[in-house]
């Protein structure tokens, strides 16, 4: 693999990243979270994918006044549905029998039980659970405004990581495939549990090399 000098990413903060997010994550000696931006629907904010035994599913955080102009720090979570549960169990359904869920299963489980207030606060505690799983340092800091165009030095990622859009970062350009749970054809770009819980310790290496250009 090639290495590439880059410095910072400037990126959004997301439930239960995909693959990509971490591939585009692993380029950069800095990460910079985008936290005054305005609350995007229909993206990875709030959703992720995973491998069931018949299809795709998707998890979807449930939030409150998502259609008002609300900056993404402030998004509360709707707690009136009961969405940790029936995310627990869908994702014990699809991976209870993966080779590495006992080890980092109870890592998901803790957190959603936790029912924390804001969207931002829960994804930002599964991101470091999941660097910590992957061993992945990286020095990390939050937008200290919203700037449209970032200065120089920064990589814009916001919005490339997109479930309306497959588009390239600039980085990432494909996804090494892995043996999943289900099925006879590999499905690019879930959750990265997907690739925790099947593959464990062999995930950074796996996201090294999707990272390749």
């Amino acid at each position: 693999m090639q290495e590439q000098a880059k410095s910072k990413v400037l990126i959004d903060l997301q439930y239960l990243p995909c693959t990509s997010f971490f591939s585009t994550l692993l380029q950069f000696d800095e990460i910079v979270l985008e936290n005054n931006e305005h609350y995007v629907k229909q993206s990875y904010r709030n959703r992720c994918y995973i491998l069931g035994a018949n299809k795709v599913e998707m998890l979807v955080v449930p939030i409150l006044d998502g259609n008002r102009k609300i900056l993404i720090k402030d998004i509360q979570i709707d707690y009136q549905q009961r969405w940790p549960e029936i995310h627990w169990r869908t994702i014990k359904a699809a991976y209870g029998k993966s080779p590495f869920f006992e080890f980092f299963g109870d890592y998901f489980q803790q957190v959603l039980q936790k029912k924390p207030h804001f969207l931002w606060d829960l994804n930002f505690e599964i991101l470091t659970i999941c660097l910590r799983l992957l061993r992945i340092n990286k020095t990390i800091s939050l937008s200290e405004n919203y700037e449209k165009d970032p200065e120089t030095g920064v990589f814009d990622a916001r919005g490339a990581i997109s479930p309306k859009k497959e588009t390239e970062t600039g980085i990432y350009s494909y996804q090494e495939s892995y043996q999943q749970n289900f099925g006879n054809e590999f499905v690019p770009n879930l959750s990265i549990i997907d690739l925790l819980f099947c593959r464990g310790n062999q995930s950074l290496g796996i996201l090294k090399k999707s990272s390749i250009k």
